[in-house]
């Protein structure tokens, strides 16, 4: 058994696993001791521990008190994690000092503050209680010169009512900031008459004594930690980064920025200069510069407007220029794509609940050849909705970026009002787009046991939960669906769309999926010659009970010759099995026999989680080479006056785990997998297959 170590003042918060008694997601405990795997500890309630029991290490954060104690004071679980999730902003918070400018969340809006004091909440009364921790903040008022004006009250906020920790030169001069009650709960509060004093770094701090400002001119007035930049490389290449330490380095006199790079570039570092690490990024990633020779990133740059209510416009970057071709634009080939396509505002540019249309176009045509028709056609011969989308897929592969205006067009044009603003299910426009605006008949042709035959654009998977494993792959739950519904493929299709069966963020049948990344669609054509399962011979009868069978390969279909028919059902645990004949035509059995197997290959897989879609792409041959991309991975600005930052990440850790055997996927427990191969086995929604080295048949597009 694991000796364990008892020790003192570890704070941690439990962020995943499921609720235990004493302990759930979001609380804060102490650790009492701990071994290699668990940790034993006290649970905070509001400041007074009890016995919390045991939890999982890798389900915890490990906390300072400092930390503890400002999240003990946030009341609810959610929002402590989604502060969490926040890293840059809650490292912000716990570093703050007397008079930072800070903007806080009432019930009136967001207003801007100096943060006064840091509070103890209530009193301990036994040696294990822990002080909540709250800040004192007093608004912003443009008349404080008024010699009739009331010294400002102070108002007490949580960590997670601080929704942005700002620059003091940063508030725009003669805005007019009302001081509104926050109605925070009274409790009783001693005040603590000195603040941390931690290290700042890219942030100024100041008073305000007068009001007017004026920032030291030795100081940088434009960039902070965080600013995204693009700086001019001495051969004329121009690279892009976010700030990620601001000072002066040993040696120099002047302000300098390290900047992280969207991709690497020889030469760079990992975040150390001259022997000393100022940040932590991957290799050849870490720029340092003077900050004169950064300029904001003409990709995504705000620009502030004060107006008479206070308000802050937030102006999305202007759509770099374009001009379509009428020439043909293949995909992005493999090696130029970490140039192109990887990093923030790259992809599709997502706005107003467009994440399943943007999700759905990146995974359909930024990579796969599957659909190019339209783009290979005549721009004069198309309607005007699919000329904005051809347009749409060139700039996707010759720039890298579709910016949202382009998209809104396209939602405008395809003619539902519902379209342009509300959230829909992927199928739901997949349809619309391949009736309207692409113009192809069904490509998949199904065909029951009583000769009825209909088209589809999807494949739903229906099924019975207790006919699968518990952890199925796609090929099984494609080769049991359609027995059970006793539907065949008329043909290959050419792009084969499997819809796994969950309904949107509510319900889903399996708590995760595996991908089969090779779908062996043989013994699901109409009249195709299929083969015995035992000796391989001609196969005349099929059996959907033997589908689960442990004895003989579960999971997969189960055909036999008559002499094997025979055999296999004399067993005891067979012989209530109903196996029923398959008809096919000698002529089809006997120019069948050297075809070989019929398989199609995975190139995308669409996810959904919480009402949000985002999509893995296949971007070249390399099992490596997969892509994740979410077209609101971030946001610039409010609501109202913001815009979505899209971005695209390599993701290498999923090709490594596509490449273990079945079983060894099976056996995996996906919380300790890699965090995009997790999200895509938890949250997979479809998958997208194609022919190898697929090209859309023309006998699927109707003459438009």
């Amino acid at each position: 058994m694991e000796s364990s170590t008892v020790l003192k003042d570890k704070f941690f918060i439990v962020v995943r696993g499921k609720s235990r008694k004493g302990f759930s997601r979001g609380c804060i405990g102490r650790v009492v001791s701990e071994t290699q795997a668990e940790l034993r500890g006290l649970v905070y309630g509001q400041g007074s521990p009890h016995n919390g029991g045991v939890v999982r290490r890798e389900d915890t954060y490990r906390l300072s008190r400092h930390q503890a104690q400002l999240l003990i004071f946030v009341s609810s679980a959610s929002q402590r994690l989604e502060l969490l999730c926040n890293p840059q902003l809650f490292m912000a918070i716990c570093e703050l000092t007397v008079d930072d400018l800070v903007v806080v969340k009432n019930r009136k809006g967001h207003l801007p503050g100096l943060v006064k004091n840091l509070m103890q909440v209530e009193r301990k009364e036994t040696k294990d209680d822990l002080h909540m921790l709250g800040f004192e903040v007093e608004f912003v008022d443009h008349d404080v010169t008024s010699p009739t004006k009331k010294p400002a009250p102070l108002h007490l906020f949580s960590a997670a009512e601080i929704t942005q920790v700002v620059p003091s030169y940063s508030i725009p001069l003669g805005l007019n900031w009302n001081a509104s009650q926050p109605g925070t709960t009274k409790k009783a509060v001693t005040r603590i008459n000195s603040m941390p004093n931690m290290k700042m770094y890219g942030r100024v701090k100041s008073k305000l004594p007068e009001r007017r400002i004026e920032p030291s001119p030795e100081l940088n007035t434009t960039f902070e930690v965080g600013s995204m930049v693009e700086v001019m490389s001495n051969t004329g290449i121009l690279v892009h980064g976010v700030i990620r330490w601001l000072g002066v380095p040993t040696g120099k006199t002047s302000e300098w920025a390290g900047v992280e790079l969207d991709f690497d570039v020889n030469g760079c570092s990992d975040g150390t200069h001259g022997g000393l690490r100022l940040f932590d990024c991957k290799k050849n990633r870490a720029l340092f510069i003077p900050v004169n020779k950064c300029s904001p990133d003409s990709r995504f740059f705000c620009s502030t407007n004060g107006s008479d209510n206070g308000s802050q416009a937030e102006i999305p970057p202007e759509d770099p220029p374009y001009v379509d071709s009428e020439d043909y634009v293949a995909p992005i080939a493999e090696s130029d794509v970490s140039s192109l396509l990887l990093g923030r505002m790259k992809g599709i540019q997502g706005h107003i609940n467009s994440c399943y249309l943007d999700a759905t176009l990146f995974s359909l045509f930024n990579s796969s050849v599957t659909l190019d028709s339209i783009c290979q056609k005549p721009a004069d011969t198309l309607p005007p909705v699919a000329s904005t989308l051809r347009k749409i897929i060139n700039r996707l592969r010759r720039q890298g970026f579709v910016p949202a205006a382009s998209i809104m067009n396209f939602r405008y044009q395809l003619g539902c009002d519902s379209f342009r603003t509300e959230e829909k299910d992927p199928e739901e426009f997949i349809t619309l787009l391949f009736q309207k605006v692409l113009g192809i008949e069904p490509m998949l042709k199904l065909r029951s046991r009583n000769e009825s035959s209909q088209g589809a654009y999807t494949f739903q998977i229906f099924l019975e939960k207790e006919q699968m494993a518990q952890i199925p792959t796609v090929q099984q739950l494609l080769d049991t669906s359609c027995l059970s519904s006793d539907v065949k493929f008329e043909e290959i299709p050419s792009c084969l769309i499997v819809q796994m069966p969950r309904f949107g963020n509510k319900y889903k049948m399996f708590s995760h999926i595996i991908p089969s990344v090779e779908l062996d669609v043989t013994d699901l054509l109409y009249n195709s010659f299929r083969e015995c399962f035992i000796c391989g011979q001609k196969a005349e009868h099929e059996c959907l009970q033997c589908l689960p069978d442990r004895k003989m390969d579960p999971g997969r279909i189960k055909q036999f010759c008559t002499t094997c028919n025979t055999q296999v059902h004399r067993h005891s645990s067979r012989q209530g099995h109903s196996p029923k004949p398959l008809s096919i035509p000698d002529e089809v059995a006997s120019n069948s026999l050297a075809a070989g197997r019929h398989t199609m290959e995975l190139f995308a897989v669409l996810c959904i989680h919480t009402s949000h879609y985002v999509s893995y792409v296949k971007f070249g041959p390399d099992p490596h080479s997969w892509l994740f991309f979410d077209s609101m991975a971030d946001r610039c600005g409010d609501d109202e006056r913001g815009f979505n930052i899209p971005e695209i990440q390599a993701c290498p850790e999923l090709g490594d785990f596509l490449a273990q055997s079945v079983e060894e996927q099976a056996q995996a427990n996906p919380s300790h997998t890699p965090e995009l191969v997790r999200r895509l086995l938890c949250d997979s929604y479809m998958f997208l297959y194609q022919k190898p080295a697929a090209s859309l048949s023309t006998s699927n597009y109707r003459e438009t």
